[in-house]
């Protein structure tokens, strides 16, 4: 009870401040009193305790409520009655300085200017509450309706005021200095008395203003000697060593999340959560990218989406960077040599393995074993020679290559080749330019980002490629410089102020976002890249360039380049990828209506639809030899045959036996050509033909139109198929072996069974003999020129030779009638005669053009009587059956063409069977080969399916695809902001 009475009844200085306060409308009890007066003038009261209520909002840090002194400041007790035992004049006198009135009058000025001066600064730092009203008690704000705090401000003394009031500690401090020393008896009181008032000086509302010790002043004497030199060095290390100390903090959390990420991947890898994992952002980006590549830029429509470009002078570190950057050695490396022929384009997303793949294969290469690190590079090299032509150092075909792992930040860069200033030996002439063309066509894109690497172990002078960015990036609104090999830097060059200049880009005529400085390791090729990191933390640790300022702790380090670059790479998709979609979109509307007007009733097919289409049609005209039927094959083959043996036949085998005087002979010669015939030339002669045949009839059902159907966009590729099909296609070489055998029993057969196969042979022999002779009659009108009739019908006349040889056959037909049965060849005597005859008429002729004239006359004489002779024979098939016994009638003529026939017939039904059974399947397969071969020559493909309409079927095709991807992929970065 007395001690709830105690608390109840307020001190002395609160009765009198409400009593005489205006602005306190009625009486408030102590607990409804104003809280700043409440923490300023009870809080050492020993039962009051002011209950706050905890903020939970954000903005709780900042509140002024939370600075108020509400703990107890425990002070050394004094007891101001203490009465020594002895009487002390010393003691007196010290009791007497320090009278309670001056302590109660230093406290209370003290205090109130405190007061007033925490009042002021709580009042700019309260937030605006009015929306939180709910959190704060509503005593806070009924106080304004009781308590006027505008008076109570006026009411309080100034700062002058209290000043005046305010005694003057530092000579009372040196009053009790002198005490001490003239009185060595009441040191020790003296001294307490003197701690006892330190610490109610140091306790006091009044201590920040009225601090002034012996230990404050001796302090100050001890900071001004210090140097400002050395305050400024001191301030710099310790922000230095803050600042790594930091880093290395966020580089062991980013590490622990890189492991729990990848904890986390590997078990979405492995199926544990049963779902479908979703494409990354960066390969769906990736994949527009690769589709753009391969777009031919018409309609006025370019491809304006952002990449990192990494451009620099050969040698100057670009490999290095971008290796640091994905964190395994990926690129082919040489010494001095240009190793980047042909752009990269690197596409770096998180994954679980640190693994990398190319975007035409599925081998995925593991970037934590040396064997698939050494593969990768090697195929790398493989793909860049593969792309450059022959006579060429550098090619402008990108090699797409993603690179997947942990910890990776997603971008999208393109390593391209060193910029050079001469071309050497083994390089072609026109290097240079094609270097700097093929930089230009990447940095040209407005939103392409220009990640400039530059030596910083070379005179910086000696750089090319700063001046191509300059003009590529005019403004520096895109451009990323990096100075390399710092750490050779600093050890070689003079001034390390011109590091400085070079960083800041004053140097250079070029202006960048940003500049920074990394250390891609000591110039050995087999160091791993952590020993590259730590190499490089450990150099920027210790270097000058940030002891001295010349560099920031952001600008240094791989690390801090990758993430700047990902930041600025990001932020350039999400500014610039819509507008992109939007032109594509209007790309694809203008290309739909061309097509619509200009084939209405044709589907969209591209390059690789009609290939599919066309090659379907193809092998179902390959399919369509099979069901050619026997008969047609066999009436082709026999026809074709015959067409190319006969003139063997008749002239080197018929004529030279028939000019014998008897059956036997000539049985013989025919029997002995036949088998040198055989044996030599006519199994190579049969297989030639039957591989004409098929080439015919192939190119029949390719070529032959289809009526309506027929599509003449296919007949290029159908040619070309053909031609590539038949020149692959080798005959069995069996075949002629068997051949030979089946051929020569046919021929060595010559019983003729009946009638018909008798009078077959008798018409087979006169057609033959027949078209014998009619192209005999041709050649010997050709040579003596038009006849009689056609002189005067069609004023025709003839030449001098013709009118020799015209003579000269007169003369050899007189010759012929006088003797019918005259041999093939002309004795001496009878050219002579002949020439004789001709001189008596005035006709001067050459023994040559007797002989040729007489083999043309005798051999149309022979071939009228072979004639003569067939019409005999129709009816000798009776006598051939008695072997012309008791006949004059010898008809082995006939017995020879129809051993002919016979073998013509069966070599033909031979090669029937070879074909449908064997070559034409063979066929197929190679027609089916080539199509596979055409299929993966993009550039064939080109060549043979070529026009308007495949063009604008291409252009369709790729636009609505690339407009897909897009959509898709805004859609996705929407979703992940």
């Amino acid at each position: 009870m007395w001690r709830l009475r105690r608390a109840a009844v307020p001190c002395e200085v609160c009765q009198s401040l409400v009593k005489h306060s205006s602005g306190i409308k009625g009486s408030l009890p102590l607990q409804k009193l104003h809280l700043v007066s409440r923490s300023i003038y009870h809080s050492r009261h020993p039962t009051l305790k002011l209950q706050r209520p905890q903020l939970r909002t954000s903005f709780q840090q900042f509140s002024s409520l939370t600075n108020l002194p509400l703990r107890k400041l425990k002070l050394s007790p004094i007891k101001y009655g203490y009465q020594p035992r002895r009487n002390f004049w010393p003691a007196r006198l010290a009791a007497r300085l320090l009278k309670l009135r001056y302590i109660v009058v230093g406290s209370a000025v003290g205090g109130g200017y405190t007061a007033k001066k925490t009042f002021d600064q709580w009042k700019d730092m309260i937030p605006d509450l009015s929306d939180y009203k709910w959190i704060v008690p509503d005593i806070v704000w009924e106080i304004d309706e009781y308590i006027d705090f505008e008076k109570i401000r006026k009411s309080l003394p100034n700062s002058e005021d209290l000043a005046k009031l305010t005694p003057d500690f530092d000579k009372i401090v040196e009053s009790l200095s002198l005490l001490k020393d003239f009185f060595t008896t009441g040191h020790k009181l003296v001294s307490e008395v003197i701690g006892a008032s330190d610490l109610l000086l140091l306790g006091s509302p009044g201590e920040t203003a009225f601090r002034a010790t012996d230990h404050g002043s001796e302090s100050d004497k001890h900071y001004k000697k210090v140097s400002d030199k050395e305050k400024i060095d001191q301030l710099q290390e310790e922000l230095l060593h803050t600042q790594l100390k930091y880093q290395r903090i966020l580089e062991r959390l980013e590490k622990e999340n890189k492991e729990l990420r990848k904890l986390v991947l590997q078990k979405d890898d492995k199926g544990i959560h049963h779902r479908k994992l979703k494409k990354s952002l960066i390969d769906m980006y990736s994949e527009v990218l690769d589709v753009l590549s391969d777009y031919d830029a018409s309609y006025n429509t370019q491809d304006h989406l952002p990449r990192v470009v990494v451009v620099g002078d050969q040698s100057a570190g670009k490999t290095s960077v971008l290796e640091m950057i994905a964190q395994a050695r990926i690129f082919p490396r040489g010494s001095g040599e240009m190793m980047t022929r042909s752009p990269v384009k690197v596409t770096l997303s998180e994954g679980p393995h640190h693994v990398a793949l190319f975007k035409d294969s599925s081998r995925e290469f593991d970037l934590t074993k040396e064997e698939d690190l050494a593969a990768l590079r090697h195929e790398i090299e493989l793909r860049m020679r593969k792309n450059v032509k022959e006579g060429c150092t550098v090619s402008p075909e990108t090699i797409s290559l993603n690179v997947k792992g942990p910890g990776l930040q997603r971008m999208v860069l393109v390593d391209l080749p060193g910029v050079i200033n001469t071309v050497t030996s083994g390089m072609a002439p026109d290097t240079k330019e094609t270097i700097f063309s093929i930089s230009k066509a990447y940095m040209q894109n407005p939103n392409a980002i220009i990640l400039c690497i530059q030596d910083g172990s070379v005179d910086a002078e000696r750089s090319i490629v700063t001046d191509l960015v300059s003009q590529m990036d005019p403004h520096g609104r895109r451009t990323i410089f990096v100075l390399t090999k710092v750490d050779l830097a600093e050890k070689n060059v003079a001034s390390p102020s011109r590091i400085q200049q070079i960083i800041e880009g004053k140097l250079f005529p070029m202006k960048a976002l940003g500049y920074f400085a990394v250390v891609t390791g000591k110039g050995n090729s087999s160091e791993s890249i952590d020993a590259i990191k730590d190499y490089e933390e450990e150099f920027f640790q210790n270097s000058k360039l940030l002891k001295t300022s010349m560099l920031k702790a952001h600008q240094v380090t791989t690390r801090n380049l990758s993430l700047a670059v990902s930041d600025c790479f990001w932020k350039m998709v999400r500014e610039s990828v819509e507008q992109q979609a939007d032109s594509f979109k209007a790309t694809r509307f203008n290309l739909e209506t061309e097509w619509k007007n200009n084939y209405p009733r044709l589907r969209e097919l591209d390059r690789n639809e009609l290939f599919e289409k066309a090659k379907n049609e193809i092998l179902d005209e390959v399919i369509s030899l099979s069901q050619v039927t026997p008969k047609h094959w066999e009436e082709i083959l026999q026809q074709s045959l015959w067409e190319r043996v006969s003139t063997h036949v008749i002239e080197n085998i018929y004529l030279p036996a028939a000019q014998t005087m008897n059956s036997g002979t000539f049985n013989t010669t025919v029997d002995i050509k036949l088998k040198q015939w055989t044996d030599k030339q006519l199994p190579n002669k049969a297989v030639e033909v039957a591989w004409e045949t098929l080439q015919e009839e192939f190119s029949r059902f390719m070529t032959e139109p289809k009526g309506k159907e027929h599509d003449d966009i296919f007949d290029k590729l159908k040619e070309a198929v053909k031609e590539e099909s038949i020149k692959r296609h080798k005959w069995n070489d069996f075949a002629e072996d068997s051949l030979r055998v089946i051929q020569h029993n046919a021929l060595e057969d010559r019983s003729i069974s009946d009638k018909q196969q008798w009078d077959a042979a008798i018409y087979f022999m006169e057609e033959a003999l027949q078209a014998r002779l009619k192209d005999t009659e041709n050649a010997i009108e050709n040579m003596i020129g038009p006849d009689w009739k056609k002189r005067w019908l069609y004023w025709k006349n003839r030449t001098q030779e013709q009118s020799v040889h015209n003579e000269t056959k007169n003369e050899l037909e007189k010759m012929l009638k006088c003797n019918e049965e005259h041999p093939a060849y002309l004795a001496s005597d009878e050219i002579t005669t002949v020439r004789k005859n001709l001189e008596s008429r005035g006709v001067e002729v050459d023994p040559s053009l007797i002989k040729d004239t007489w083999h043309q006359v005798y051999r149309r004489h022979f071939l009228k009587t072979a004639l003569n002779h067939c019409n005999l024979c129709r009816r000798g098939f009776y006598y051939y059956q008695r072997h012309f016994v008791d006949s004059e009638l010898e008809c082995n003529d006939v017995v020879l063409f129809w051993r002919i026939q016979r073998m013509l017939s069966i070599t033909a039904n031979t090669l029937r069977q070879q074909l449908t059974n064997t070559e034409v399947r063979r066929l197929e397969k190679n027609v089916k080969e080539v199509l596979e071969d055409f299929a993966e020559d993009s550039e064939k493909k080109v060549k043979l399916l070529t026009g308007k309409r495949v063009q604008l079927a291409e252009d369709l095709k790729k636009v609505r695809e690339i407009q897909e991807k897009l959509d898709a992929f805004i859609e996705a970065l929407h979703q992940e902001k």
